[in-house]
């Protein structure tokens, strides 16, 4: 069988080690650190370089906001459709209990405030014009009947 290698001791005591080891870390952690406050100053630089200072010359910061607030609104403006609306028959008192809420009941009579029309009125009228219109299709026809209307239009505004 293969032999095993002789085990080795260290020439560094443990707590010599461990000491070494904290010193490292502690080290590490004091490089990193400076490295993140490099990064920083970095960018701050290069943000000064390429982006100008805001002039907020003369506007308080509720102009600033109401201003910001303004330019976020034309935003959602342009990102949503407005959807087709649909027409949709409700009755009055259907309005009236959205409007006023389901605890008062309203009935209104719409029908109250129209005027009364009488049938038999309303029966003649249709006849006597039908009666007008066939009379005064035979008074119309030919040259006197265009000459009439002729006459009756040039006389009203003479």
């Amino acid at each position: 069988m293969p032999e095993k290698a002789p085990e080795r001791k260290s020439k560094i005591s443990a707590s010599r080690k461990l000491m070494l080891k904290s010193l490292m870390v502690a080290k590490a952690k004091e490089d990193l650190e400076q490295e993140l406050v490099e990064k920083e100053e970095q960018k701050e630089r290069y943000l000064e370089e390429k982006a100008p200072p805001i002039q907020t010359s003369n506007m308080s910061l509720a102009e600033l906001q109401i201003k910001d607030l303004n330019i976020k609104v034309l935003d959602l403006r342009g990102k949503f459709k407005r959807p087709n609306l649909r027409r949709v028959r409700v009755s009055a008192d259907a309005i009236l209990r959205s409007v006023l809420g389901s605890k008062h009941k309203v009935s209104m009579d719409l029908r109250a405030n129209l005027k009364s029309v009488k049938k038999e009125d309303t029966e003649k009228e249709k006849t006597a014009e039908v009666s007008d219109w066939r009379k005064n299709v035979e008074a119309m026809s030919g040259m006197e009947g265009r000459k009439k209307m002729f006459d009756a239009a040039k006389g009203p505004n003479q």
